[in-house]
């Protein structure tokens, strides 16, 4: 299968179609868009005007609205015209599930039906036996039919269709062939977009939804290499991660997911799901992009560079050797290194590393903050578990390592130099020693012909504007000089606010070189103060690389507090399914079809059950993607009717039509009864 995207070692946009969104446009040399979707029961029509105009005052460029029946479809009619009289002229998105004949009326009165094809008049099927080639292509003839007096209203009325496929809800048919799987959810896809195509039909755009962030990305990778081979035109991208959540987690998995693929140059239009007030997607929404967006030129007046020296002109990527397998996900796999009783590397957890923002010449206020920030016991789960420091002399090291005695504390130092002369004096004293390779300058080895092998080494570029292949040729050039001299209790790393393509470049070399030296990821945001900034790019640059199975530690270096340091790491690591530190929460956003109080339900929900660190549960308003996400969560609680809810283990429904006031108290018995249950200790550390 070709590359999904031109190269992953560079900044380079892909080229798509444009596609009509009444007043916009989206795709092609178009800002990449920021929508959101309204909460509020589409049969009210006064409070679904009153959510679109909140979004319209925080620059919502396309809101989407539920249609589940046909009666509410025909209320889109009253909705738009009481907009358009208000002088709200935002484009509107019908979205449908289960009703072709909801779609045949909504695409009436708004500019974009998003149809789901995983439930779009397909029907149930037997799963424990393969479906024939004949029954697979008579289901496939029939929805050709069915489908097609949409696409054919919809091109009569000029409204664009987004075909976008739920990891939580993919038919039978397509889990009968493919299982659940991004192939699947790619193919699900492709499988409408060929109708569209053969009935001249072009006005279209993609998206391939998870709540796993992993998923969600290979999912949009396979099917952009799939579509650039099969298709007539590369069509707009739109980027979610669906039930990703609220509060830090939600824009966290956000970020990463969408991120990610923006870095490869994927994606149009973007979509922040928080179960959380619509209006709170729009500023992270617009922080994700901000960075991308800023590199367009239009006309003369933003941006930097013309946007042609910024897009793929081709469909389909370059052979190049690639640092990973990016529609399989592996961990890279590196050596692992002890330090202290801590492992690192190989298979161990990702490990979590925070750098000491007292002064060394202060070495009572290092200890302090070390105690901060490492005090936790071994049972506890979100903790620093490196503490790294700075020096420029070994006087302050001799201080502060006298200090630590006074206080019978005995950390993991990541002991960060500049000056090779210090590292004589450090080896086998400092757990780790970090030496800060700066742009420009000449690095001694020497040392590393005597160096102790039992005590670790770090190389760490400090990245400023050095290119991604010259950064992995001085450190690969390190590693083998390393390799020669019998030393294996190395690390090496690049510091920067971006490194994800240095970091892809350093692996394809180590791997060229049958290399496995364990890798920390260093992000470097000093230069941002706003709390939002830092959670974006580095849930995008450490996220993208960890969801890549690349990293084997994580170093977040900030204006911001231990405690968002240490959470974002954690929450990073999280998201990635490489360490599992809490409960996770897959939690929707709600729209109309939700028939409770979502925010309020998930925290409730939260406050109870928190504390069940590594357990997934699943929060949805409604049936539509309840049991496919419920696959991917240990419990579910979804809502079933007005003021009903059904529990859930795993995609198996056990408990249906609970009333809500009970529903709670039957989840933590259902977890109690499958062993999963411990009782919440009196109080939580949190991380000052």
């Amino acid at each position: 299968m070709k590359s999904y995207t031109s190269s992953v070692y560079k900044y380079r946009r892909r080229k798509t179609i444009e596609v009509g969104f009444g007043k916009i446009s989206l795709g092609g040399h178009q800002p990449i868009r920021v929508e959101s979707m309204v909460t509020a029961d589409t049969m009210n029509t006064e409070a679904v005007v009153k959510q679109c105009r909140e979004l319209y005052d925080v620059n919502c460029e396309i809101i989407r609205i539920t249609a589940p029946t046909v009666k509410s479809a025909d209320n889109l009619r009253n909705i738009r015209d009481q907009l358009r009289k208000d002088g709200i002229d935002t484009p509107l998105v019908a979205d449908i599930h289960f009703t072709p004949k909801a779609a045949m009326k909504a695409v009436e009165f708004v500019e974009n039906v998003r149809i789901n094809p995983g439930n779009f008049a397909d029907r149930k099927w037997n799963l424990d036996r393969d479906l024939t080639d004949d029954e697979y292509n008579a289901e496939l003839e029939r929805l050709y039919n069915e489908f097609k007096l949409l696409v054919l209203k919809a091109k009569e009325y000029g409204v664009s269709m987004r075909i976008g496929t739920n990891h939580g809800s993919l038919s039978d048919r397509i889990m009968n062939r493919y299982g659940d799987s991004p192939q699947g959810m790619a193919e699900s896809a492709l499988e409408f977009a060929r109708i569209c195509e053969d009935l001249g039909y072009h006005d279209i755009l993609f998206s391939m939804k998870s709540s796993n962030v992993r998923v969600m990305i290979e999912a949009y990778r396979v099917l952009v290499a799939k579509a650039d081979a099969s298709l007539k035109h590369a069509y707009p991208l739109h980027l979610g991660v669906t039930e990703a959540g609220d509060g830090d987690e939600g824009r966290i998995k956000s970020s990463m997911g969408i991120g990610s693929l923006l870095e490869d140059g994927l994606g149009d239009t973007i979509r922040v799901s928080l179960t959380e007030n619509p209006v709170h997607e729009i500023p992270i929404g617009y922080a994700i992009v901000k960075k991308y967006n800023d590199r367009l030129y239009v006309s003369g007046q933003r941006g930097h560079e013309p946007i042609n020296q910024l897009i793929d002109n081709g469909k389909g990527g370059q052979d190049e050797a690639l640092p990973f397998d990016p529609y399989d996900f592996k961990r890279f796999q590196t050596q692992k290194i002890e330090l202290n009783n801590l492992s690192c590397g190989g298979d161990s957890l990702p490990r979590v590393e925070v750098e000491i923002k007292a002064s060394m010449d202060d070495p009572s206020a290092v200890v302090d903050d070390i105690v901060k920030i490492s005090r936790l016991d071994d049972t506890d789960s979100i903790r620093a578990e490196i503490c790294g420091i700075n020096l420029t002399s070994i006087d302050q090291f001799n201080a502060l390592e006298s200090q630590l005695k006074l206080k019978d504390i005995a950390p993991v130092l990541s002991v960060g130099i500049t000056d090779t002369a210090l590292v004589d004096e450090l080896k086998g004293r400092a757990p780790k020693i970090r030496l800060n390779i700066r742009e420009g300058e000449m690095l001694s080895t020497e040392f590393l012909t005597s160096f102790d092998p039992g005590t670790a080494l770090e190389f760490c570029f400090l990245k400023k504007n050095a290119s991604s292949t010259s950064i992995a040729g001085v450190l690969t050039k390190l590693a083998l000089k390393c390799r020669k001299n019998n030393l294996f209790n190395v690390f090496f790393s690049i510091e920067a606010l971006d490194s994800a393509y240095a970091y892809r470049k350093l692996v394809q070399a180590f791997k060229a070189e049958n290399l496995d030296y364990p890798l920390i990821i260093r992000f470097n945001a000093k230069q941002i103060q706003d709390r939002q900034q830092v959670l974006v790019h580095s849930s995008i640059q450490a996220g993208a690389l960890f969801s890549d199975g690349i990293g084997d530690a994580l170093a977040i270096t900030s204006s911001l507090s231990y405690n968002d340091e240490i959470n974002f790491a954690y929450n990073i690591l999280q998201a990635s399914r490489l360490r599992l530190s809490k409960t996770e929460f897959i939690s929707c956003p709600g729209c109309g079809r939700t028939l409770f109080d979502l925010e309020r339900t998930t925290e409730k929900i939260k406050s109870r059950i928190s504390h069940l660190k590594g357990l997934k549960i699943g929060i949805m308003g409604c049936i539509v993607n309840g049991p496919g996400e419920m696959a991917d969560a240990d419990f579910g609680y979804v809502g079933t009717g007005n003021g009903q809810i059904s529990l859930y283990v795993g995609k198996e429904c056990v408990q249906k039509h609970i009333p809500e006031a009970e529903a709670l108290d039957r989840l933590v018995d259902l977890i109690k009864e499958h062993g999963k249950w411990v009782e919440p200790k009196a109080t939580e550390y949190q991380v000052l």
